[in-house]
């Protein structure tokens, strides 16, 4: 399908400034967050290139509403979400990264007026980061009505007691506000019991336990915390929807943040494939290029296939949320969260092969890309929750 004059416009504006300004950044952010004394610092660099990609219009391109941001659909986003996932500070400097797009998309359909001026506008001109609190390390997270952080009445407002972990960006330091899912009804029907407050960081009863590894990896600066909510008060006026209304909110979020997931992880495998190539042309084993190997050119005709298979199953599922909404697309979106992540891994993975050694370290960004890949296979639902999801969504649909 043809681009739309405006989108490809946008595709080549993007593509360039990638080459030109992000792909050469990424050594000298690489180096400075690894000699930094303090590890939870932003590299100047980075501000530098998300001021510029703001002036260069290149800013808020996931967002839909174009009196927030570029007003794409998901079908227009996917390609652009797919360059700037090449690399793995790209989606920042165009302040379409997770979770701040979902949080922002959360404050846009669900906050007040008053939200939206001390927290949205904020997030969307990249001020300040957000962290979204959902998973909770004493319970089987991946289902959410397992969820045991309360939030109950009191007075004029909430106070919140709990523990949360894998919060996203709470490690880093520009974070201001976290959404917090919680059940303010334990005796409700099973999906009404939850819901989701707003939690500024510096309220009392917060507390940063850790920053939590990856692999090893802490993630700074921008890092994944453990959080305890211990007697924090909220004012009312922090409840988002109503009470009981938690999961509606959530399956709104994590909807496009799924897709969204899905089109970076298909840059990384992109880019992967495209250094397997180069990597093949010019390096001699065994007395002859890797190119001349039959199990290496295998590898690459076999992710080249996996790459366009789950670019055209994310498409589809994009399109079909323009098309019939969220909800009417959830099988596709599950196929693509299904499908996508585990594809990029292993394409990266045989990157990582061809590269040897190299692959392993931080010389290249393979490591790292595998890392996320990994990381979004249980990530907004692990595998196993969104096939039985499918399998349920299908036999209902053919049984008959």
């Amino acid at each position: 399908m043809a681009m739309a004059p405006s989108v490809e416009t946008l595709r080549h504006k993007l593509s360039l400034f990638m080459q030109e300004r992000v792909y050469t950044a990424e050594e000298a952010v690489r180096n400075f967050i690894a000699q930094s004394q303090d590890r939870w610092v932003i590299p100047d660099l980075v501000e530098k290139l998300k001021a510029e990609a703001r002036s260069a219009g290149l800013w808020n391109l996931w967002c839909p509403h174009p009196e927030y941001g570029a007003g794409l659909n998901n079908a227009q986003y996917a390609p652009l979400a797919e360059i700037m996932g090449r690399s793995l500070i790209g989606p920042e400097i165009f302040n379409c990264n997770a979770p701040d797009t979902g949080n922002m998309e959360t404050l846009i359909a669900f906050g007040s007026e008053d939200h939206k001026e001390t927290w949205l506008k904020p997030l969307l001109e990249g001020k300040i980061r957000s962290a979204f609190c959902m998973t909770e390390p004493d319970v089987a997270s991946s289902d959410a009505t397992n969820i045991r952080c309360s939030i109950t009445r009191h007075d004029n407002g909430y106070v919140l007691n709990g523990r949360k972990w894998w919060s996203t960006g709470a490690m880093d330091p520009r974070c201001r506000i976290l959404i917090v899912m919680g059940k303010t009804n334990p005796e409700a029907e099973r999906h009404r019991q939850q819901s989701m407050v707003l939690v500024p960081v510096d309220t009392p009863g917060v507390s940063i336990v850790r920053p939590l590894h990856v692999f090893g990896s802490d993630d700074a600066p921008h890092g994944h915390a453990e959080i305890t909510f211990e007697d924090v008060r909220i004012d009312a006026d922090m409840l988002l929807l109503g009470e009981g209304r938690g999961f509606e909110i959530a399956q709104a979020r994590l909807g496009p943040g799924r897709i969204h997931h899905c089109m970076r992880l298909i840059g990384c495998a992109q880019r992967s494939l495209e250094m397997m190539c180069k990597r093949a042309h010019v390096r001699v084993a065994f007395g002859k290029p890797l190119s001349e190997q039959g199990s290496l050119r295998e590898d690459i005709s076999r992710s080249a296939c996996d790459i366009e298979q789950g670019r055209l199953l994310t498409l589809a599922a994009a399109r079909k949320m323009d098309e019939t909404g969220n909800k009417a697309a959830r099988d596709l979106i599950g196929m693509a969260k299904i499908t996508v992540p585990a594809m990029a891994q292993r394409v990266l993975d045989r990157a990582i092969q061809i590269h040897g050694a190299k692959g392993l370290s931080q010389d290249t960004f393979l490591a790292d890309a595998w890392s996320y890949a990994r990381t979004i296979r249980i990530a907004d639902g692990p595998d196993q929750v969104h096939m039985d999801a499918l399998a349920r969504q299908l036999i209902k649909a053919h049984a008959d």
